[in-house]
């Protein structure tokens, strides 16, 4: 059993306004009960050092959902690198039922939560994969859609993104200041403009494509 988060449907939806993000009363429920999952799995590994409901929402989900104001993600595939607790990868899928979605986390216990969290919200298309994303060599195409938020090893992960990206694919980084400009500055990439995430100084999302 999931604990029962000290937080309504309609405090979650509100929570994530300013990001841009309506949601229904379906999605509501469902982050609902996908934070009393996190709670219960954070007491026995760690998934997230923030545990106040109303934080876990902005954070977590309102920050992972913000891409999709920024790249159209409806109907694509997407691989989450590091996926850790879901985000971005399953915040993003419950925004956008269509979306085809790839988990890629090595920690065998982070995939366990994930797997509860899928049955447990019933959703489709989407795959655990327990790996290192270096030990997987994806056909070119694999994704259209390839995002990592607070993962290190930009050089091998954007060499990696590179194969595994269809044409015309965007990487989607969620980084600080300071990585923004190193990863900016990479060769073989056409980065956009950094978006700095709302509520916050420090944390932007950067969204680049691989150069012909």
């Amino acid at each position: 059993m999931s604990q029962k988060p000290d937080i309504s449907d309609d405090q979650i939806a509100a929570a994530v306004l300013s990001y841009g993000i309506q949601l229904s009363e379906d999605q509501a429920s469902r982050i609902r009960a996908y934070i009393g999952i996190l709670l219960k799995w954070n007491g026995l590994i760690s998934l997230t050092t923030i545990v106040d409901p109303s934080e876990i929402v902005a954070r977590h989900f309102g920050e992972s959902m913000f891409l999709a104001s920024i790249l159209p993600v409806e109907n694509c595939r997407l691989a989450d690198v590091g996926s850790g607790g879901g985000f971005p990868g399953l915040a993003l899928k419950i925004l956008c039922q269509d979306l085809q979605v790839v988990l890629i986390e090595s920690n065998k216990k982070k995939c366990a939560f994930l797997s509860e969290v899928i049955r447990s919200l019933d959703l489709r298309k989407v795959e655990v994969l327990p790996q290192r994303f270096e030990e997987i060599r994806p056909d070119h195409g694999f994704t259209d859609i390839v995002t990592a938020r607070a993962v290190g090893g930009f050089p091998a992960l954007l060499k990696w993104a590179k194969n595994a990206l269809a044409p015309r694919g965007h990487i989607a980084l969620w980084v600080g200041g300071e990585d923004t400009t190193k990863i900016s500055n990479t060769s073989g990439w056409n980065w956009q403009p950094a978006i700095r995430l709302p509520e916050s100084q420090r944390r932007f999302i950067l969204v680049g494509r691989p150069l012909p």
